[in-house]
Parts: structure tokens; sequence; C-alpha cells
């Protein structure tokens, strides 16, 4: 069973659209990882300074071992953009289940 990893960002004052670029740009990297079903970034239409990035993976480790796959600098590059520390969940579809 899959599992969604829910990654909540919110940009620094003045750095909505920097943080906007940023997070576009490692989605491909995401979306490319071992084990990553899927990868939606998502804006806040009441907060603009506020993302949800939704990735779903075939399980929590393969979502581990991708962050290897972004490199040093990308990760030093985030953080003068976050207006404080990014939050994530690992979630299941209960969809799923009710289904079978």
């Amino acid at each position: 069973m899959s599992v969604v990893r829910l990654g909540e960002m919110q940009a620094a004052e003045g750095k909505t659209d920097e943080l906007g670029d940023f997070l576009l740009s490692i989605v491909p990297i995401i979306t490319g990882s071992e084990g990553c079903v899927s990868c939606q970034l998502l804006h806040n239409q009441d907060d603009p300074t506020k993302f949800v990035m939704i990735e779903v993976w075939e399980s929590a480790e393969f979502h581990q071992a991708s962050v290897k796959n972004i490199p040093p600098e990308k990760l030093t590059a985030i953080r003068p953009l976050l207006g404080g520390p990014p939050s994530g969940s690992y979630y299941t579809d209960e969809t799923v289940r009710g289904a079978s």
C-alpha cells in the first residue's frame, strides 16, 4: 500500500515567488526518484506565503531515501526562503482500504 507525504512550507517575508520557483524546480527530482508515484505542489489561496507538497510513494522508506537525490546546494538554498521550519507527515489513503 502506498503512503502519502504532505509537506507544508511557508515563505519568508518577500520570498514567496522565490520559494514557489524553488519548489517547482525540485518536483522533477522528486518524481524521478525511485518509488515516487506522484508529486503535486499546491499554493494556498488564503495565505499566499504557504505551500503544500503532496507526494505519493510506494513506501515511507522510498521517500526517506529520495532526499539524497536533492543536491546539497539545493537544500542549502531553500533555508533563507523559509519563514519557519517546514513540516511533514505520512498518511495512508483510507479510501483504498474502504474499497476492498
